[in-house]
């Protein structure tokens, strides 16, 4: 088990600090990152929160996991290592000049 959670189904007005401290009961939070969309700058409902030490980040998935926030079952587990994904295109044929 690692430090690293993922935290999902969150509302869309939950911020980093909000998660810091429901997460601080748990342990000592060493960083607590709502991921926001780039181009609205509204939450994702989803982000991360790395805790101190393997014991605490699972005692916050027993936790957390589950309850209700906003209206809505919070979702936690231990984050999983980003997929690599195809590179980005960026469209219009893929660069080609017409």
């Amino acid at each position: 088990m690692g430090n690293k959670l993922y935290v999902g189904n969150l509302p869309y007005s939950y911020s980093d600090s909000d998660m810091e401290r429901a997460f601080s009961a748990f342990g000592s939070v060493n960083s607590a990152k709502v991921i926001m969309d780039r181009d609205s700058g509204r939450s994702k409902g989803f982000g991360f929160v790395e805790m101190s030490s393997p014991e605490e980040a699972n005692a916050a998935i027993g936790g957390m996991h589950g309850q209700d926030v906003g209206g809505r079952d919070m979702v936690v587990n231990e984050a999983k290592p980003m997929e690599s994904r195809a590179p980005r295109t960026g469209g219009f044929g893929g660069g080609q000049r017409y």
